[in-house]
């Protein structure tokens, strides 16, 4: 099972959301999704994300926060531990991002792009929850959601 982190970095109501649009054999190709990436040996899950936040946008963030634990069960690309982090910034990323492109995008519209079907149950509970949860997203191949189950 790979060991990833994911961040969603706030300011002024927005996410900076990634448009996944550069990477070959992307899983995550088309779709919009927050910052990070593979743990590294020797790394802890607040090192990675921190270390991906940096590398992706430049970006220094303040109040990280592990906000959950997504198992994701995906057919196609392999099962994945996700770490759940919200964090906080003031700065503007820079846009050199290898991986797409970087946007800011008001909470109240991030539903509305391209997302993961999974996204679209934990991304509420970002806003709606103060403690640290835990889901499981069950894919089909093919990416389509079979169950999300809350543990």
């Amino acid at each position: 099972m790979r060991l990833t982190t994911l961040c969603y970095i706030e300011r002024d109501n927005s996410y900076l959301m990634l448009h996944r649009t550069k990477k070959n054999l992307d899983e995550n190709a088309g779709k919009w999704i927050g910052l990070g990436g593979h743990l590294e040996p020797g790394e802890s899950p607040g090192d990675c994300v921190l270390r991906e936040i940096r590398e992706e946008s430049g970006l220094s963030v303040t109040d990280l926060r592990l906000r959950g634990i997504l198992t994701f069960i995906l057919p196609d690309w392999g099962d994945e531990l996700t770490f759940l982090y919200t964090a906080r910034t003031e700065e503007d990323p820079r846009q050199d991002c290898a991986e797409g492109v970087l946007q800011w995008v008001p909470v109240d519209q991030v539903m509305s792009l391209p997302l993961w079907e999974g996204d679209r149950y934990f991304l509420p509970l970002l806003r709606s929850r103060e403690d640290c949860f835990s889901l499981k997203l069950i894919y089909a191949p093919g990416g389509a959601l079979i169950e999300c189950v809350e543990q």
